[in-house]
């Protein structure tokens, strides 16, 4: 975990000198998380550059950057279900997508979808998801239905939402004794986890992780090399592909979840 170049979404200029490198009509235009990738050319901190394979396309692998490695790094590098393991995700958008996507890799015999959004179920299956758990649909928690459907709770699951209810309920869908959850989703600054210590002294793991445990700058180029050598689809993430002209409306598309990942051209 880098000190220095740690996300912070509230800093918006560069480190060395504190000012940004963006303006217009002469008042600051400020960076997001170190990139502003919003624009033909940037300005960023060596630490967030990473050298890549030139064979591969830019408008493709850009989504490797963010949701796809997180949720993918989540279970492959974090939870590490073995073969024939059960596996909960909680959340269907990208990064839960993804994170279903590296149980499906992994060998998982039952990859359980857990989202109140319906629509999502069906585009899930791609990506190696079996059954599927609406909480809306039930007058019990979560955390109980799975652990009926489980015979006591999954092997492994991993929270993609960012809801503190979510990432409690990952954590107690999981098996006494061996059961690992992985927190991903970014909660609210005011979000306070809680459960009962039996369910940690009951020998459940809770993890959590950052970008999925990679190095953005040394594994970011051998995730791209995974795309480019067919171990990882990417194609399928891919719902829109709109231009700059029309950013508003990916972030319309997404709000309204019917986009899982829109491709902004920089060219339009």
């Amino acid at each position: 975990m880098c000190d220095l170049l740690r996300i912070n979404t509230d800093r918006g200029v560069m480190i060395n000198d504190g000012q940004s490198r963006f303006s217009i009509k002469g008042k600051p235009i400020y960076h997001f998380v170190g990139t502003s990738t919003f624009s033909e050319y940037t300005v960023t901190h060596v630490g967030c550059v990473a050298k890549i394979n030139p064979a591969a396309p830019l408008d493709k692998v850009c989504v490797l950057s963010c949701g796809i490695s997180t949720g993918f790094g989540a279970t492959v590098n974090v939870a590490k279900p073995k073969k024939g393991q059960s596996v909960a995700i909680f959340g269907l958008g990208a990064v839960g997508l993804a994170a279903a996507e590296g149980a499906r890799v992994s060998g998982a015999s039952r990859i359980i979808g857990v989202d109140l959004n319906p629509s999502r179920f069906n585009e899930a299956k791609k990506f190696g998801v079996t059954e599927f758990v609406n909480p809306k649909d039930y007058d019990k928690p979560v955390q109980q239905v799975i652990a009926d459907m489980t015979n006591g709770g999954v092997d492994r699951s991993v929270e993609c939402t960012g809801s503190v209810q979510a990432m409690i309920s990952a954590f107690e869908c999981v098996h006494d004794g061996w059961g690992v959850a992985v927190l991903v989703g970014v909660p609210n600054k005011d979000d306070a986890f809680k459960t009962h210590p039996m369910n940690l002294l009951n020998e459940r793991t809770l993890k959590g992780t950052f970008f999925g445990n990679y190095k953005p700058r040394s594994d970011l180029p051998s995730v791209v090399e995974k795309y480019m050598n067919k171990e990882l689809e990417v194609e399928k993430f891919i719902t829109h592909t709109v231009p700059f002209s029309e950013i508003n409306k990916a972030f319309d598309l997404m709000l309204a979840g019917e986009s899982i990942r829109c491709i902004i051209r920089m060219d339009g």
